[in-house]
């Protein structure tokens, strides 16, 4: 950040065909009287004149008690040269009150930046409440996946009965259950990342539609989609190892003289 002097001219923009001129020698009448102070870069841009110390000698308050005299400026300010970017101009203000006192520091609110924070919160809050929402639905689908698994185990008793008979261990009977919840949690993660790869393409046309926005769009990334398989194998494994447990406890005999 370089700081520089801002002025106004006064009546120049008033001027017809001959404004050029008057701009001209303005310029001109300015650099005359920094000239004794030190060397200053001049600049006429947008009805505005920007004054800048080209090195360190030059010094911008004599600058500014030598500029105000010259006829034809209206107004003369301290400013400072910065990017073209709300950050940067956040830090030069900044380091502006960091430099003086109380009374002269420059009140500054990003009015963008607090309508960002309020759109920012409510999203958040509405990625809880859904995060609550999909939480119960886990926890009921495990329950439902563990029920289901059981009420196997209860209608292929005999099988386990004729597994055991033929030589079966209870681990390998545990493991013929485990392996179906297994594979009901892959099945169920592949089927709905395939349903919500399906459901983005007319989903995304109904939002460039309706905005005409075409950076925005939904999608899933693929690590998310892993994510999300995992998950689901994990769930229904976890769901299963209760049931499965209670099918190899089974003894053999009492499983066989089931009907």
């Amino acid at each position: 950040m370089n700081d520089l002097l801002l002025c106004k001219p006064g009546e120049i923009f008033l001027k017809g065909l001959n404004k050029h001129y008057f701009e001209e020698r303005l310029v001109a009448n300015v650099k005359r009287r920094l000239k004794p102070i030190g060397h200053f870069r001049v600049t006429y841009l947008q009805s505005a004149l920007y004054i800048e110390a080209a090195d360190d000698a030059a010094d911008l308050d004599a600058a500014y008690d030598a500029v105000r005299k010259v006829f034809g400026i209206a107004t003369i300010t301290r400013a400072a040269a910065c990017e073209k970017d709300k950050d940067a101009i956040a830090d030069a203000i900044e380091r502006y009150n960091d430099s003086v006192s109380d009374d002269d520091k420059i009140e500054y609110t990003d009015i963008v930046a607090l309508l960002m924070s309020s759109i920012s919160t409510i999203i958040n809050v509405i990625s809880y409440v859904l995060i609550a929402f999909v939480a119960i639905s886990l926890v009921v689908s495990s329950i439902m996946i563990g029920i289901i698994t059981y009420i196997s185990v209860l209608e292929r008793t005999k099988e386990i009965g004729i597994l055991r008979a033929i030589g079966a261990s209870k681990k390998d009977v545990s493991r013929v259950f485990n392996a179906e919840t297994f594979i009901i949690g892959l099945t169920a993660g592949l089927i709905g990342i395939l349903m919500t790869m399906l459901l983005n393409i007319p989903i995304n046309i109904i939002v460039h539609d309706l905005t005409g926005i075409m950076s925005l769009k939904s999608e899933l990334p693929w690590v998310g989609g892993v994510i999300l398989v995992v998950i689901s194998v994990v769930l229904t494994f976890f769901a299963g190892l209760i049931p499965s447990s209670l099918a190899a406890k089974k003894d053999p005999v009492e499983a066989l003289r089931t009907e």
